[in-house]
């Protein structure tokens, strides 16, 4: 062996001991979550349904309870220690978003109860005062139904209309009709970051910029993909981008509405009430400026600031290792579930997250995912709000397990055993 192989030998040794650590210490983390230590039905709990929604870390819950304890009171305008305390930790939490996201200024960030309502907000803010007859919202065939059902009531309250595009056999966004779909009429892309249902990574920044040069803004759903992509939300040049902080380890009913700040303050707010005003007549209103003017009463304080030992969290793990740790614990759940008889995976995409949808001959979802929780297993059933793409892939229903920093190969050992043992029940 000449000293340049054994220099690339002991290289490539290093290298691997150092995925062997960093696997190791991910795998680990299952007991940075306490409701992963229970039994169920006297099993160990193997949760796959994070794409629904994660589990918490004990730093969450643990801030939570301090917020109650010891910070608890009403938000901005308040003199006294506590209101203080809770709108100095609320407005925290704001740029701990604008880092994590990458976004130009914290005018950009705006508090919601999720994505859903991030999406809400826009197609009544933005769509209401921007979009007449004629107009189209370009839409893909993969998205949520928070993706689509805004849009359509828009439509039926302006008179614009949707479209779609297709995707190819491998569950992906087809990239030669795409750019046809663009025309003058197109006012909006609203478009998923990531399929809850393919796992599909869209090329956001690409779509983008093809529809930047028509000037046409772009929304994306980010709700799949935030926590488990590295995110930057300048470098996509995106205008708006929307996420849930319950998807990513966060606690629920807190999401974000990221928006470039030329078009937010364009847009007339979205909800009416205190916080959201300057000043207020029985003849006249005016509003407060970004990001208050969206943020209507009292918000959801304890879980913004329960929020922000989230996104401590994530950065502490890093999101390059969570992305790594899923890949490897995504690539091994595909290996073992490709060789079972009669389980069909749905979608094939080059690039996609740690959800997988797939289907068991004679067996209908619902039933595998009743004798999966006898065995202390966890997944998701159903059309996962995409029936569109469930009419698309001619199928009513599929089963998803949806893979999170904390699983490991042995929840996946154990998801392909349970289905071994339903597949011999229903013999």
């Amino acid at each position: 062996m000449t000293a340049t192989q054994d220099e690339q030998r002991k290289e490539s040794d290093m290298k691997n001991l150092a995925l062997q650590k960093r696997e190791l210490e991910l795998n680990q983390r299952k007991q940075d979550f306490p409701a992963l230590q229970q039994l169920i039905h006297g099993k160990p709990l193997v949760y796959l349904d994070s794409a629904a929604s994660s589990q918490k870390p004990q730093v969450v819950l643990d801030a939570l309870a301090r917020y109650y304890s010891e910070s608890h009171a009403n938000v901005h305008r308040g003199v006294h220690t506590l209101s203080e305390r809770a709108t100095l930790a609320y407005e925290k939490t704001r740029e701990h978003v604008r880092q994590f996201i990458n976004a130009a200024q914290v005018q950009e960030i705006i508090f919601v109860s999720g994505a859903t309502e991030a999406i809400n907000v826009v197609a009544r803010s933005y769509g209401d005062q921007f979009f007449q007859q004629e107009d189209e919202i370009l839409l893909s065939m993969m998205e949520h139904h928070s993706n689509i059902v805004p849009w359509q009531q828009l439509c039926e309250r302006t008179g614009a209309r949707l479209r779609v595009i297709p995707l190819t056999a491998q569950g992906e966004i087809d990239q030669s009709a795409y750019p046809q779909l663009l025309t003058s009429r197109t006012k909006l892309l609203a478009i998923t970051h990531a399929s809850n249902v393919l796992g599909t990574i869209n090329p956001i920044k690409e779509m983008t910029a093809l529809a930047h040069a028509k000037n046409i803004p772009v929304l994306v759903d980010g709700a799949q993909a935030f926590g488990h992509l590295l995110l930057d939300v300048r470098d996509l040049d995106c205008d708006f981008y929307v996420l849930s902080s319950h998807k990513a380890y966060g606690p629920t009913g807190v999401g974000v509405l990221y928006g470039k700040k030329a078009l937010l303050d364009k847009m007339p707010p979205y909800k009416g009430g205190g916080g959201m005003i300057e000043t207020v007549s029985f003849d006249k209103t005016t509003y407060a400026s970004l990001p208050y003017k969206f943020e209507a009463g009292t918000p959801n304080i304890a879980d913004v600031v329960g929020f922000q030992a989230t996104l401590e969290y994530l950065h502490e793990v890093g999101i390059g290792n969570i992305y790594e740790h899923e890949q490897n614990v995504l690539a091994y759940a595909l290996e073992k579930l490709s060789v079972i008889p009669g389980l069909d995976l749905l979608g094939n995409a080059a690039h996609r997250l740690g959800v997988i949808s797939f289907e068991l001959e004679n067996i209908h979802p619902h039933d595998l995912g009743t004798i999966l929780d006898q065995e202390g297993i966890a997944i998701r059933v159903g059309h996962h709000c995409a029936m569109p793409l469930m009419e698309h892939l001619g199928v009513p229903a599929t089963a998803r397990a949806s893979i999170g920093l904390y699983n490991t190969r042995a929840d996946i050992d154990a998801l392909v055993e349970g289905i071994h043992r339903a597949k011999r029940f229903f013999k």
